[in-house]
């Protein structure tokens, strides 16, 4: 079964497609909750904020089909804002719930931290605990990869956390969890290293 990267009007559908295809994933672009279901693995790629893209998941019925797919321990990438969604709640225009498959809240970069959105190239280190994760396979610790956001995401447990990123302050840039991961930065704008990681995902998907 190919992977499902789910379609709900995100803006960088169509360069994680792309690269996805350069690492040689098989995958099916998908609308619908019964092809996420039925899929092999699950990206589900973003941009902007996340109420936005609440309301589309819920529209979709994405809210009720990723649950599923994440208790039936299936891999799932989520990218950028694919990654808050997957916290409890959100800060971004106001507190409002997002799918509560990680305990934490989407909070503001501080002010300290620079110009907000942080746009461009910064390092991932590796939490020691993680460091051989296979997502991480053939990346060195503290590569650069490509962020372009203002929240980043606060969890209740530090033990999710597979490496961290310093931007006004050390915040989760990866987590995972069983076959759960999430980035918080573009893999498909990060030239070698971002491609790297995607074709280990597809590894772990096969």
């Amino acid at each position: 079964m190919p992977i499902a990267v789910i379609n709900y009007g995100a803006g960088n559908l169509p360069n994680v497609v792309r690269a996805l295809k350069a690492v040689g994933a098989d995958l099916v672009v998908t609308e619908e909750p019964e092809v996420v279901r039925s899929a092999s693995a699950v990206v589900l790629p973003g941009v902007g904020a996340t109420a936005d893209t609440m309301v589309s998941l819920r529209a979709l019925g994405m809210d009720r089909v990723l649950p599923e797919v994440v208790a039936a321990n299936r891999p799932f990438l989520g990218i950028c804002v694919g990654m808050q969604v997957l916290l409890a709640a959100s800060e971004e225009f106001g507190l409002h719930n997002c799918l509560g498959l990680v305990a934490g809240t989407v909070r503001r970069l501080p002010d300290q931290a620079g110009k907000i959105p942080q746009i461009g190239w910064n390092q991932v280190y590796y939490s020691p605990t993680a460091a051989q994760h296979p997502l991480f396979a053939n990346i060195h610790d503290g590569s650069d990869f490509y962020f372009v956001h203002s929240f980043y995401c606060d969890l209740t447990a530090s033990s999710l956390v597979a490496a961290r990123t310093d931007y006004g302050l050390a915040f989760p840039s990866v987590i995972a969890q069983g076959n759960l991961a999430a980035v918080q930065f573009h893999p498909e704008k990060s030239g070698r290293c971002g491609l790297q990681l995607l074709r280990n995902f597809v590894t772990i998907c096969q």
